[in-house]
This record gives structure tokens, sequence and C-alpha cells, in this order.
């Protein structure tokens, strides 16, 4: 296992420069690259341009931008000096943007041409600084300080970034993350996944988010992989070819990606006849047939991954049957942006179906307080990758972190017998029976969204009664009945009413007795969802 100095990202950096001069770092798919070399002089520059405009040690500095190159050259100036990054999601609301920076204090940002309109509204006595991440040109320039800069030595208690979480319980708060959490972090998810220099990651993830900072962007780099960026958001026109001129060994991603790909390409072929339907239902004739769509989809991934990392909400157990009896190298993984991310997780020779994998070395991870009877209960987290505080909440910072050093994660969950972290659900999504049963919106949700047309769903509780939320695909429907024209509306609304009523039978006959449905209501509408693309659920309560 990689040893450096100190746990910082400079010394981190300086051990990749040193070992992997020549090979390629940084690159789009198709186009500019950076060697480490390369890479080295680049953040220098851009670090020195940070130090003309006055930016100090532990001063924030902002980043809004899509994957590219330049936003990794950005981060690594910014930390290596000594500043804090704030990366902010892309699918950020402009007025959401503002309040981070407001609340921050970042004076500096690194924007992309794309993004750059969400700032109009905000005035240069907040924003002195505008950095175009494209091309790393000045768009609007005022120094900071005045006074002559000396470039003070990075600690690895020194915060090298402060992560706003885009809440489903509708605030944001601002996770302060620093060197040695994400160094250590990275160094210790090592002992799940090895990764060198021949490896290369296709990063489809934002790299404002956690979960690619650290594993797809810090680990790779420290190990001297390369890292290849989409120019486009990846759309399967975009992500296909992509993936043919690669030929990743690494991708990370989140549910959605491979359950759509499952949904829209793969379970079509064996439910399109009667005959195939019926012959999938039979369990060695879908394992085999399981296997030949797994080849296929090694195929269209390149043909070289070796590691396909899901995380960031739970996968779908269907898929997640599908891709382990197909052999596709998927790996599971849990955690949260503030333990920098990762708790827990398994390499594709050790996943079990709905476990997230062992604890990682290096983190004590225990179940609070746990159910005399099924083991459940609230995860704790302890270790040197959980996050210092939310930035200027040290009361909600106390709600969290114990004395001792001990991190709520809200979560709840159990251990098996061979130590493997099973989730069950959100401490605060739970639902408390008629007769005391906890009853996990999350696990009926995951039933409903395997029915057909099914898109998304919210399980809650009214007054007394569960009921589930329902997103159909007007799309499908539509299709069913276009031939219909004027009288279109009227069919696949009756559908609806069908398909409710079969919905909640299809889900009654699925889960325990408590957690059956009382009334399934449809939703029109896409529901309201975080930068994360998860379901603001504090809405629909």
């Amino acid at each position: 296992m990689i040893k450096v100095k100190n746990q910082t990202i400079s010394a981190l950096l300086e051990n990749s420069f040193q070992l992997y001069a020549d090979k390629t770092a940084l690159s789009y798919v198709d186009g500019k690259s950076y060697t480490y070399s390369e890479l080295k002089l680049e953040i220098e520059r851009v670090r020195n341009i940070l130090i003309g405009l006055g930016v100090q040690k532990g001063d924030r500095v902002a980043i809004l931008s899509r994957n590219m190159p330049n936003w990794g050259i950005s981060f690594m100036a910014i930390t290596t000096m000594g500043a804090t990054v704030v990366p902010m999601l892309p699918d950020f609301h402009e007025n959401e943007i503002q309040n981070i920076i407001e609340h921050s204090g970042s004076n500096i940002i690194f924007v992309s041409k794309l993004m750059f309109p969400k700032l109009e509204k905000i005035g240069s006595e907040l924003l002195k600084t505008i950095i175009i991440t494209d091309d790393l040109s000045i768009e609007r320039s005022s120094p900071l300080h005045s006074s002559e800069q000396k470039i003070e030595p990075v600690n690895e208690d020194d915060i090298a970034s402060i992560i706003y979480t885009s809440g489903t319980t509708g605030k944001s708060k601002g996770v302060m993350l620093t060197h040695k959490n994400i160094v250590n972090n990275a160094i210790q998810v090592l002992s799940i996944e090895p990764v060198n220099s021949s490896h290369s990651f296709l990063s489809i993830l934002p790299l404002s988010h956690t979960y690619e900072n650290t594993l797809g962007f810090i680990l790779p780099l420290m190990q001297g992989a390369s890292i290849y960026y989409l120019d486009k958001p990846p759309t399967a026109t975009v992500l296909l070819p992509a993936l043919k001129i690669v030929r990743p060994t690494h991708i990370l991603s989140v549910p959605m990606v491979i359950e759509k790909i499952y949904r829209n390409q793969i379970l079509p072929k064996f439910t399109k006849g009667k005959l195939i339907s019926t012959l999938y239902k039979v369990s060695f004739i879908r394992k085999f047939l399981n296997k030949i769509a797994g080849k296929k989809l090694m195929e269209t991934f390149g043909g070289n991954l070796k590691f396909f990392g899901v995380g960031g909400a739970p996968l779908d157990p269907t898929v997640e049957k599908f891709l382990r009896e197909s052999k596709f190298p998927y790996a599971i993984g849990y955690g949260l942006t503030e333990s920098a991310p990762l708790l827990s997780g398994a390499n594709p020779s050790q996943v079990r179906l709905r476990a997230t994998g062992p604890v990682l070395k290096g983190v004590q991870v225990k179940i609070n307080n746990p159910d005399p009877v099924t083991g459940e209960g609230e995860i704790w987290a302890k270790g040197d990758n959980i996050m210092k505080g939310y930035y200027k909440e040290p009361q909600i910072t106390s709600e969290v972190l114990t004395p001792d050093g001990w991190l709520k994660t809200g979560d709840l969950g159990y251990f098996d017998k061979d130590n493997y972290l099973f989730i069950r659900g959100r401490l605060k999504n739970m639902i408390i029976g008629a007769s005391g049963e906890n009853i996990y919106p999350e696990e009926i949700e995951s039933v409903i969204n395997n029915f057909k047309y099914v898109v998304e769903s919210v399980v809650v509780e009214q007054k007394g009664r569960l009921v589930a939320l329902v997103h159909f695909n007007q799309e499908e429907l539509e299709k069913l009945f276009h031939e219909f024209k004027e009288e279109a509306i009227q069919y696949i609304n009756q559908k609806i009413d069908e398909l409710t009523i079969e919905l909640q039978e299809y889900v009654n006959s699925r889960v325990n007795k408590f957690s059956r449905l009382n009334a399934v209501v449809a939703y029109s509408t896409p529901f309201e969802k975080t930068a994360t693309h998860k379901i603001k659920r504090y809405l629909y309560y």
C-alpha cells in the first residue's frame, strides 16, 4: 500500500509526479490530454495565478463546472496551496449556488462556459474573481488581499474541501473534509480494489460529488492510472463510442445508469414474446440467458472492464441479481459525504446480494443500540475519514458527531455472521406500524419500481395508512394508445387506474403483511429531486 510523508493531497501528487511522469494522467476521451509531468506544470501555473490574485491559505474557492481535465487542475491548484475548494454540482439551481457562495464566503470561482449564466445574478461585491474553467482564462478580476503572498505549508488537518450536500430534507449543509479525510479514504480503498498505472478510468459522475472525487479522481491519480472525461453529458450516444475508444478498466456509477441499461436494453429482449418470457422465468434458463447477455454487456463496455462500482443509492434487487448471474464485474459500496465517502465495500469477487460489503480497513463501524431480535440499529462510524463537521453549523455538527468521534449516519442496518454490512433504509424515513413493526419505505419502493411502466415511487404514511405515490412512464403509455389520437388521454387515464389496482396487488403479494399498501396514488409528473437525483421526500409527506 502507498506511503506518503503526510496525508495531504500535495504529498500524494508529488509521489505520482515522480513515479509516473510520462504517463497520461487526465484526458478527454478524444482530445487534449496531460501526462503527469505536464499536469504538475499546469497545476503550478494555475496556483501562481491564484497567488497573484491574493488567494491565501484557508480562503474558499468555488468550482462550478462540468467534468473536464481543467476541473481537476483547478482542484489541485487550490488544495495544494492550502486554500479550500467549494465544489458545486452542475445541477444546482442558481439560487442554491448563490446561497452556497454566500455561506462559504467564496470570493473566487472556477466556472465552465456552460454554467456561467447561473452566475448572472451574483454581483462583483460577492464574487470578486471569475475564472473560466474551459481555458483557465480570467473573466473578472479583483485581488482578495493586498499584502505580498507567502505560501504556507499544508497540513493534513487543513480543510481541503467544503462539499454542500443537496439534502432530501431541504437544507444544504457544508461538509468540511480535511486532506487526511480524503487521502486516508483513498488509501484504504486500495485494500478492496487494487489500482495500478496500467488502469484506465472513465469518469461519468460529477467530480463535485465525493464518491467520484475521492474514488474516481484522487485514488487513480495516487496510483498512476489514467482518467478520461467526456465532453458532453453521458447519454447513450456519447457514452457508447467513448467506451469503445477508452476500453476502461474502472467506472464508478450510480444505480440509475445500470438500471436504465437493464430496463431499456436487456429486459425487453427477454420479455418480447410469450415463449421467451415464459422460459426466462425458469431458473436455469434465466441464468444461461443472463450469462449470454453479460458477455454482450461486457463488449458494450469495451471488453476490458474489471470494476463497475455502484454507490450513492441502493441498487434495484432484480438488476443486481441479473448482474450477478451475468458475471458482470459490478461492485457495491456504502458511504456518505461525511465519511469522504466510503465506509464499506466489496470488489466484484466479494459481492453478496443486497450487502454493501465488509467495513473498510482502518474504519470502525458499529450498530448503535441494536434490536435484540433483528440486530438492526443506526449505523455509527469512526475513523480518519470522518468529516471535521458542518461549516458554520456547530449545533447540527454536535447532533451527528459524538464527543468521542462517532458519526451518526442516520442509516439503519445490520451485520451478518461474516460481518457484511446490510442497509435497511434511512432512520428518518422509517415508519412505525400499528403493532410497532419497523417498515422501510425504500424496500417497498424497490418492489414497486420493478412493476411495468413504473418510473419512480415514494411510500409515505398518511393518517395511519401506507400509501404509494407512483409516477408511471407516460411516454410508454402514450405509445400503447397513439392510434386513438383524441381519445388517447382517456384511454391512458383508464389504463393508469387499472395499473394502480394491479400494482397494489402485485406489491402486497411480495412484501411482509405489515408492509402492505393501503392505497396507490398516480402522479402525472416526475417527483422533485435534489441535484444528486434523490427524491425530495419531505415534499410528499
